[in-house]
């Protein structure tokens, strides 16, 4: 690890030298997940990504997996190709840990605890907001490595742009969006279609393996008196084809969903209040019956009311405070069992952020009242010491849990007496801001993870079992990062050394890397736009009887690019995979090889 870091430290130099000279670029990024409220990046201390709207055009990614996987601290598992299950790991914890928001609204669902990011469209997408570390005090639960907030296109300028493409494994896909605005308020509706022959998700298998998906998206703000009124509702469905264990060819039908709506007002100087109520749905169904002559099904429906209200207290303190109700029903069935449960899960949280001089400090506390497993307690503590204008220090520390979700409880070896999954996170950082647009981010953490769940066979020889608290883990590790904005260049250069290890065996935990590295360069030529971006990943654990198996590492570099052919048309283009590199994400599973995806885009506004 030692020899890693001391080469990352060497190569930003290098980087740094062909773009020196060039103009920097004057953006300020505003961020709302961090903290609930809206802040701008320099004022946060978490460590957070932003990916753009114009990232997303650039990129031309099938969906939202392919974008986090070249960001510091997140790696992906996917078992096949396009819309097959995609799992995201966040600075080692659980691909379970990392909680997903689409508009804010909580999109994990209550039955295998995984989001379904393999079916979002970046069509769709306005940016991806990102927060590394625990935010259960906020959010509640599932948000021990992070959140991940997909934000849906609204407030576009009126008019209507279309796209289509096409590339390899027989893809297609076509979207279209539209806005409207005036004074009674603005609207927007989007729609993105994708249909994909793909490729044999496992090895040894021959037949390709199709994925269709149909999503939209409307959004809509109006001002009604002195109360700002807004809808917002992202759906997608299809079907994904897939191999099973034998090889056998089977398919199932999706449907993913998230809708609310929204009253913000101001009862008084300083104090904004907001009321949200909203509803999400995740369903899959099995199109082949089992043998009882069943069709399986995953289902979970969630709705939830949430107040939030914001109150300045003089220049430098703000304090934040609300209480989020959810309702949750998950219901099952596989191979002839199952369950229909409901629970209830209330979260009262309480923030104060306070900026004197030179200090920026924040403190939370939540309590989530979990109708199976009571109450939890969450805290999040930040502070932050500008040495010089452009350089800071900060440290973060922080407590989260996850609740085992149904499956947990009532699924296969079931257990309802399991303790939630705890986490305690420490991290410390240094943060410099170079003239001429670079900037460096150096962080060391530590997050403690103790009840993890296990399945414990009890009986060798029919192999049934139990889910039980029995495991802990601690994952250690050190984040660096280059970024550089430019008139004619953008870069970034990041790498993450961690140990994500079991300490009941003293082994690394499955499917995450010690060694990550990613880089990104785009360069403006006029109105056009090129881009690389490369990962390096180094070898991982995953899933193997009698023991783990070890996945070699990888490299991986896309090419993209846009271009300009008139004012209102464009293209894009992204080359996936160039060197056409053989590699597993998950064992047994097939990845993409060299392929070539091409869209055009007309702006009729």
């Amino acid at each position: 690890m030692r020899q890693s870091i001391v080469l990352s430290a060497a190569l930003v130099p290098g980087l740094l030298a062909p773009l020196a000279g060039a103009e920097p670029a004057a953006t300020e990024r505003v961020f709302v997940t961090a903290t609930r409220t809206t802040l701008a990046e320099d004022e946060i201390l978490a460590p957070i990504v932003v990916i753009t709207r114009e990232e997303l055009e650039r990129a031309t990614a099938a969906d939202v997996a392919d974008l986090l996987r070249f960001r510091a601290g997140i790696e992906i598992a996917r078992t096949g190709g396009p819309g097959q299950t995609t799992t995201l790991f966040m600075r080692g914890t659980e691909s379970n840990h990392t909680l997903v928001l689409v508009d804010g609204v909580r999109i994990n669902p209550g039955t295998i605890g995984v989001a379904a990011l393999q079916n979002i469209s970046p069509e769709l997408i306005e940016r991806i907001e990102i927060v590394k570390g625990p935010r259960s005090t906020i959010y509640g639960s599932d948000a021990i490595g992070g959140v991940v907030n997909v934000i849906t296109r609204s407030g576009a300028r009126d008019g209507v742009v279309v796209s289509l493409g096409a590339g390899q494994y027989g893809t297609r896909d076509a979207s279209l969006t539209a806005g409207a605005s005036g004074e009674a308020g603005d609207l927007t509706l989007g729609t993105s279609w994708l249909d994909s022959s793909g490729f044999p998700t496992r090895t040894g298998d021959e037949t390709d393996r199709g994925y269709r998906n149909l999503s939209f998206n409307v959004a809509g703000r109006s001002q009604v008196g002195s109360v700002e009124l807004s809808a917002r509702a992202w759906h997608a469905e299809g079907t994904s084809e897939y191999s099973d264990f034998f090889l056998t060819p089977v398919d199932q039908d999706f449907t993913n969903s998230a809708a609310s709506l929204s009253a913000a007002f101001a009862p008084a100087a300083g104090w904004r209040s907001k009321l949200t109520a909203s509803l999400m749905r995740d369903e899959t169904r099995q199109n082949q019956a089992n043998f009882m002559g069943q069709k399986d099904f995953l289902r979970t429906r969630r709705w939830s009311a949430d107040w939030q209200n914001d109150v300045a207290v003089g220049e430098h303190h703000a304090i934040t405070a609300g209480a989020l109700l959810q309702r949750e029903t998950a219901d099952t069935l596989s191979y002839g069992s199952g369950f229909d449960v409901g629970t209830d899960v209330n979260l009262y949280y309480v923030q104060d952020r306070i900026t004197a001089g030179r200090h920026r400090g924040l403190l939370a506390v939540g309590l989530t009242d979990h109708e199976t497993f009571g109450s939890q307690v969450t805290w999040n503590a930040e502070y932050g010491f500008e040495l010089r204008p452009g350089t800071s220090i900060y440290t973060v520390a922080g407590t989260a849990f996850r609740a085992p979700d149904a499956t947990d409880r009532y699924g296969y070896g079931g257990n309802p007496a399991l303790d939630p999954e705890r986490s305690r996170s420490l991290e410390l950082g240094l943060r410099h801001r170079i003239d001429g647009g670079h900037s460096l981010s150096l962080g060391v953490f530590r997050n403690d993870l103790d009840d993890l769940i296990q399945f414990v066979v009890t009986d060798m020889d029919t192999y049934e079992g139990e889910n039980r608290n029995v495991e802990r883990a601690r994952i250690e590790g050190i984040e660096a990062s280059w970024d550089y904005e430019g008139a004619l260049w953008r870069a970034r250069a990041a790498v993450t050394l961690q140990d994500p290890r079991d300490l009941s065996n003293d082994t690394r935990l499955l499917r995450r890397a010690d060694e990550n590295y990613t880089l990104a360069l785009a360069r403006r030529i006029g109105a056009h736009e090129v881009a690389l971006d490369a990962l390096v990943a180094g070898d991982r654990l995953d899933f193997g009887f009698p023991s783990a198996v070890r996945l070699g590492g990888y490299t991986v570099v896309n090419l993209s690019g846009r271009f300009a052919v008139t004012r209102a048309l464009g293209l894009t283009a992204r080359l996936e995979n160039v060197f056409d590199r053989d590699y597993e994400l998950a064992r047994g599973y097939n990845t993409m090889g060299r392929s070539l995806f091409v869209a055009a885009r007309y702006d009729f506004r």
